[in-house]
């Protein structure tokens, strides 16, 4: 059983290989300290969009889902699961732009 879930199971967000693969770079080449996951969460206040996703590097807090992809330990606040459950998150890199990017398949806005 995982220091800081009651569900150890629980995966809300999957990350695609290129996000796999991003993460892991800038884990290892980022000064990422020791100790720190990657922290998935949502942010409010997005005009008509409604809610936004955020990603960062954290330490693991009180009440948090921590779970690991490939290596990479992952955190998210408890209270934000029910809006993250069915996120992927990829990495788009072309010529035009390159960045993580969130698709919901429970976001019945997207169009």
């Amino acid at each position: 059983m995982q220091k800081n879930s009651t569900l150890p199971t629980l995966e809300p967000v999957k990350l695609t290989d290129q996000a796999i693969v991003e993460v892991k770079n800038i884990m290892e080449n980022k000064n990422i300290p020791e100790g720190y996951g990657l922290r998935i969460g949502v942010k409010g206040g997005m005009g008509c969009a409604g809610l936004g996703y955020m990603l960062g590097f954290d330490k693991p807090k009180e009440g948090d889902i921590s779970y690991s992809i490939e290596g990479i330990p992952v955190h998210i606040e408890k209270r934000q699961t029910m809006y993250l459950i069915g996120l992927q998150v990829d990495f788009y890199e072309g010529s035009d732009a390159r960045g993580f990017t969130f698709i919901n398949p429970n976001n019945t806005n997207q169009e």
